[in-house]
């Protein structure tokens, strides 16, 4: 069990972790292969149930009573401040009060994960120009609890790391392996020549390629499958849709443009595994 340590000067260098958090900019280059940090409650308890290294644990005043269980289980220092301490040094009133920062994963590499679901029949998520880091969030939450092993990010992607990818996740994203990889192209192939079947989700009934597969009625082949998913709104580039296996589509009202890449993304989970 930590000892919880009261600090009342914004200036103190021990709150560095959380400066400005809102400004996207600021955090990317405070966290760029150095930390990352989990907001809420929820998000630092499972934060603390990783083998991450937690740098520290910060609590507003009125929250210390209500999260005893993440300060028994804080294997680093818990910071108390003020409701105004805090907003000071966030850059916004972080009404939730619980924040906490550690080391970032190890990126596993694309190798590792490949073998496991080539061994195990599983799935991988393969994102490409994933820039939302909300969707990307989202996305994360769904395949941990649908069963996908891992997320490949091309280079375009947004950062996995992220305050808001980790908090929409649910911290879910703590607990999945994630590799970063650069163009995409070369990652299909590779794919493919490990023998996995490299599947894309796209709402265009004939993309190219070839015509797309409702999905409900496609009948997964054994071994390991790459499911890849697009941006919102321009989704996979033809080149990536030309480069899979095979092009497969969520029926919805013919009225409806798409949907969010989060809710298809758990759709395509459901059904594939």
């Amino acid at each position: 069990m930590s000892t919880l340590v009261r600090i009342d000067d914004p200036a103190d260098p021990r709150l560095d972790d959380y400066r400005d958090m809102r400004s996207r900019g600021t955090r990317r280059s405070l966290e760029s292969d150095e930390f990352l940090v989990a907001e809420g409650a929820n998000v630092v308890r499972r934060l603390l149930q990783t083998d991450l290294t937690v740098r520290s644990v910060l609590l507003g005043e009125a929250r210390v009573t209500v999260t005893a269980d993440i300060v028994e289980a804080s294997r680093a220092p818990v910071y108390v401040v003020s409701r105004d301490v805090l907003a000071v040094v966030a850059g916004f009133d972080l009404h939730r009060g619980v924040v906490a920062s550690a080391e970032r994963p190890v990126d596993p590499g694309i190798d590792t994960v490949v073998a496991r679901a080539c061994s195990t029949g599983g799935t991988i998520a393969v994102l490409q120009g994933l820039n939302d880091h909300e969707n990307l969030g989202a996305i994360a939450r769904s395949a941990r609890a649908l069963g996908v092993q891992a997320l490949v990010l091309d280079d375009t992607s947004a950062d996995p790391w992220y305050r808001r990818t980790v908090r929409v996740s649910m911290g879910e994203i703590l607990h999945l392996p994630v590799v970063r990889v650069g163009a995409l192209g070369e990652t299909l192939s590779a794919l493919r020549s490990s023998g996995m079947t490299v599947a894309a989700l796209t709402p265009n009934p004939s993309p190219a390629g070839g015509a797309s597969v409702e999905i409900h009625t496609w009948e997964r082949p054994p071994g390991g499958v790459a499911l890849v998913l697009g941006a919102e709104g321009p989704g996979l580039p033809d080149d990536t849709l030309a480069a899979c296996d095979v092009r497969l589509r969520i029926p919805i009202d013919p009225t409806v443009d798409s949907l969010n890449v989060g809710h298809a993304a758990a759709v395509a989970f459901a059904v594939v595994r």
